[in-house]
């Protein structure tokens, strides 16, 4: 019987047989790659198939897939015993998972192939983030720049409570500083893949904590339907002190205190939102390293201004909302915030 993709949790390992460049842009989460055909072989086969034929294309992928899968064989499945059951997968499910699928079979492996291959896989995704979403109860996370949401968050997931961190999954802070630095943004594709995963496992009778987000995460759109899901959740509500507000972004940012031109030229950006003088005064901050007053004066002059704007049609005042206050956004403090949630969860 063909193995589909609601059967991936019956075995010992995913293996992606397709190229390296693939496998980067997407793969099913928690698999493992063992190309068949390298990127540059891929190509090479490729294009013997549209300008000669397909016999010659295959004569050369076959060779190319044997050597290939001899490595494999030498390296991953040596110390393989003979119950290891792994699923195999290429693109469409066709020469390339088939031939590793065959080899492994032949060896004495309980190997099975996924059937559609990737291509399956990446409809299931597509589906589920249009069913999943509606199945749980959501409770959004809101409160000014700086108020420690992506902190408790983590702190509610130590916790014990489900939190779906859409921010650390996209790689990013959300806003015009957000960019981390040194890691890019997954493709889209790979970050539906995430939130997929993520919404795939957690238990739909107990709540799930998330971010008040936008619908754009730096480069990456949030699925519309958890986007909507989200908006119509009740809201549990920070209430912070700028003080604490500006210790925290002065952590969160570090990275720009070191490096003041790169904060300025990302602070250009706004000149057209916030007028020219008044980034040429933030820029000036920076260049002093005047790091709490330019925190301050971005938060009162943009963020908040910007992100009260966003929360009140996008996340509006519910009966159903909780507020909570707090200047401590240590970890202690956080981990105590946390409890004080769950404790008083409806």
């Amino acid at each position: 019987m063909p193995v589909t993709v609601a059967e991936l949790p019956a075995f010992a390992d995913i293996i992606d047989a397709r190229s390296p460049d693939e496998f980067a842009e997407d793969h099913i989460p928690g698999a493992i790659n063992l190309p068949v055909l390298d990127d540059a072989e891929r190509a090479r086969v490729g294009t013997l198939y549209k300008q000669v034929s397909s016999f010659e294309a295959k004569k050369v992928g076959a060779a190319l897939v044997s050597r290939n899968i001899a490595a494999h064989l030498d390296a991953w499945f040596a110390d393989k015993p003979k119950s290891y059951r792994p699923l195999v997968y290429c693109w469409r499910g066709g020469s390339r998972s088939g031939a590793l699928t065959h080899v492994l079979q032949k060896i004495g492996f309980a190997a099975e192939q996924l059937d559609g291959g990737y291509k399956a896989y990446r409809r299931h995704v597509v589906s589920e983030l249009d069913r999943l979403p509606a199945l749980f109860r959501f409770r959004v996370v809101c409160g000014p720049t700086g108020s420690g949401k992506s902190r408790l968050l983590h702190a509610l997931a130590e916790a014990g409570a489900q939190v779906l961190d859409l921010e650390g999954l996209a790689a990013h802070r959300g806003s015009l500083l957000g960019a981390l630095p040194g890691q890019p943004q997954p493709s889209q594709k790979s970050f539906e893949s995430a939130v997929w995963s993520a919404l795939a496992h957690f238990d739909a009778g107990s709540p799930v904590f998330v971010e008040s987000e936008s619908k754009k995460i730096g480069a990456l759109r949030v699925p519309e339907a958890l986007i909507l899901a989200m908006r119509a959740s009740p809201c549990v509500r920070l209430d912070v002190p700028l003080e604490a507000r500006v210790g925290l972004l002065s952590e969160d940012y570090a990275h720009f205190l070191v490096d003041p031109e790169t904060l300025n030229q990302q602070l250009g950006h706004l000149a057209g939102l916030r007028g020219g003088e008044t980034v040429a005064a933030w820029q000036a901050l920076a260049v002093r390293s005047a790091w709490s007053e330019l925190v301050a004066d971005l938060l009162r002059q943009h963020y908040d201004p910007a992100y009260l704007k966003s929360l009140s049609h996008n996340y509006p005042p519910t009966a159903a909302d909780q507020t909570f206050h707090t200047a401590d956004l240590s970890p202690a403090g956080l981990r105590g915030l946390a409890r004080t949630i769950l404790d008083a969860a409806p």
